[in-house]
């Protein structure tokens, strides 16, 4: 048997007030036992002096009327409303702090014809947009650290922080210790077992009073795992070395990325390390974060409901103003 798609999302805000439609039977009893009592007060003698059926009806009608009126009433305080989307489910998910190293020497231009912050952006958000449950937090770096994003489901937000980083929001200079510091600071509390940083970075250590390998033994008695992205390709690159009348001036240097710290950061808490010469090496760290162990975490989804409550109540008071008229017309109900 078809039945309307609407019906299974029809619902009673206070159902409860349905109750009150018990008054429409007991008032129809009350008025069927006062039998030959009943009257009808006309305004004048025309109406009888046309026959007995000319004014037969209004009695029903007002009855009818006033019943409406009544159940009107009492659906629209029911509040009946329609669901829109309403999803809960359980998932699993990982907690992942993103590290990512926005020092002047990630506008370096290895990567024509983009920069390496474009690059890593376009990875770090390539990497996001993969993820389904998984927790996701933002801790940007470069002389000091500072967390961007907690922990969060709500990836849009995690987007959004992504495009806003920017070289000289910090001070400069490539702090991997205070980096691996703060996102492990962020992890340690984190419910489940699966904890993980991804740390990107296109430098040497050069800033901050954590050394990065004890950080990272730190890390590891939290339980969190260190992946870390080198960003960078091999031999000279452009990198911007003061700016001039036009922008930045650039100047031919070697890639300096500390390839042996990284490996070792990493291998300290059970990660690996990745050179990002091209989009393979996300690719690869992403399979690897999807085999952790994983910890059931539960999505909800706010609904959003279209109240009807308004269609009883206007016709409660549409019927309210013709028993009236009626009643002013032709006379009251006893």
């Amino acid at each position: 048997m078809w039945t309307p798609s609407w019906l299974g999302r029809f619902q009673f805000e206070s159902p409860w007030a349905l109750a009150l439609l018990l008054v429409l039977p007991a008032w129809w009893w009350w008025r069927s036992r006062r039998g030959s009592e009943r009257a009808i007060t006309f305004s004048g003698t025309s109406v009888l002096a046309r026959g007995p059926r000319i004014g037969s009806w209004i009695p029903r009608a007002l009855v009818t009327l006033r019943s409406l009126v009544v159940a009107g009433l009492v659906l629209a305080l029911a509040r009946p409303r329609i669901a829109g989307r309403s999803e809960q489910s359980n998932s699993e998910g990982i907690n992942i702090v993103v590290a990512f190293d926005i020092s002047s020497s990630m506008l370096a231009e290895d990567f024509q014809p983009q920069n390496r912050l474009e690059v890593a952006r376009e990875k770090v958000k390539q990497f996001v947009n993969l993820r389904s449950s998984d927790r996701i937090g933002i801790v940007a770096f470069s002389g000091e650290a500072l967390t961007q994003v907690p922990l969060t489901t709500d990836y849009p937000v995690v987007l959004a922080a992504i495009d806003n980083l920017q070289p000289g929001q910090l001070e400069d200079g490539t702090a991997i210790g205070t980096a691996i510091a703060t996102a492990a600071n962020r992890l340690r509390g984190a419910p489940g077992r699966s904890r993980v940083i991804v740390l990107l970075t296109d430098g040497v250590n050069n800033r901050g009073t954590i050394d990065p390998r004890t950080a990272a033994q730190a890390a590891a008695a939290f339980g969190v795992k260190i992946y870390t992205i080198g960003v960078g390709t091999e031999g000279m690159a452009p990198v911007p070395v003061g700016r001039g009348v036009f922008g930045l001036r650039y100047e031919n240097r070697p890639v300096e990325i500390d390839d042996q710290l990284l490996t070792e950061v990493a291998e300290r808490t059970g990660g690996r390390y990745f050179r990002a010469r091209d989009a393979a090496a996300l690719d690869r760290i992403t399979t690897e974060i999807d085999q952790l162990e994983r910890t059931p975490v539960r999505t909800r989804v706010f609904t959003r409901y279209a109240e009807l409550f308004r269609w009883p109540l206007a016709v409660a008071l549409l019927a309210l103003m013709l028993e009236l008229g009626l009643a002013a017309w032709r006379g009251p109900l006893p």
